[in-house]
């Protein structure tokens, strides 16, 4: 697990289309959690509201992971049911478009569910 100083030198040992779906994961997660603080955690991108999880992001060969734990996936069960998933993580294939809008509202179901 590489240890990087921050998201922007994360994102940045990519290749260059995997950055181009990296930045528009994270420039989600953001726009939906603007208060969200954002930073590393597990060799990952991670973003914490009120000082607890909230959703994670990491790049790979051929897929984006994201990871909103089990909560945040039980949600959206039936939008996340053509990818493939973990136990709190789902796959977005890179050869596909990025499901931005489902990121966007996974997001936004997290940051409510904060407010509990």
């Amino acid at each position: 697990m590489d240890s990087y100083k921050n998201v922007d030198e994360y994102i940045s040992s990519f290749p260059e289309s995997n950055q181009q779906l990296l930045c528009q994961v994270r420039e989600t997660i953001l726009k939906h959690a603007p208060d969200a603080i954002e930073s590393n955690s597990y060799g990952m991108p991670a973003y914490k509201l009120k000082g607890k999880p909230l959703v994670y992001f990491a790049g790979y060969k051929n897929h984006i992971g994201f990871y909103a734990t089990p909560a945040g996936h039980t949600a959206f069960a039936a939008e996340l049911a053509i990818y493939k998933q973990g136990k709190g993580s789902v796959q977005f294939p890179i050869n596909q478009p990025m499901p931005i809008d489902l990121i966007g509202r996974m997001v936004a179901f997290k940051v409510q569910q904060s407010k509990k």
